[in-house]
């Protein structure tokens, strides 16, 4: 199996961020992320890697900006919805964190709502497979 590409471990990385942004990485929250390494198809060592890294929390400076391309910002935030909602119900912090991230990976605010509302309407229609 090839390694991921460095863009992608840097994305599920920001999505460990993600995860945390509440103060707690719950089990469903791990589940989902596993189930993106699954879907990136990472090896068994990348998988180490980024559990390792999630093991402590983490915040937005932990975001590699630089291995994200305009494109994989975008991904991020529609996945970052689908991490928030990974519980049910995204908390206060959780739904407020998104807007700091899509600040922070310099996505333009107007362009972010579009892409984190219409991510959250996604989601809340697939809600009973989650």
């Amino acid at each position: 199996m090839a390694a991921m590409h460095s863009e992608d471990m840097a994305l599920l990385k920001a999505l460990v961020v993600v995860a945390w942004s509440d103060g707690d990485f719950a089990q469903v929250e791990r589940d989902a992320i596993d189930g993106l390494l699954a879907a990136y198809e990472a090896t068994e060592t990348e998988k180490a890697e980024l559990h390792e890294f999630a093991k402590e929390p983490r915040t937005l400076d932990d975001i590699e900006l630089q291995e994200l391309s305009a494109a994989d910002r975008r991904v991020l935030l529609q996945h970052a919805v689908l991490v928030t909602y990974a519980e049910k119900n995204p908390s206060p912090t959780q739904v407020a964190f998104i807007d700091k991230l899509a600040a922070h990976v310099k996505v333009p605010a107007e362009e972010a709502k579009s892409v984190v509302d219409a991510a959250r309407e996604r989601v809340q229609k697939l809600m009973h497979f989650l």
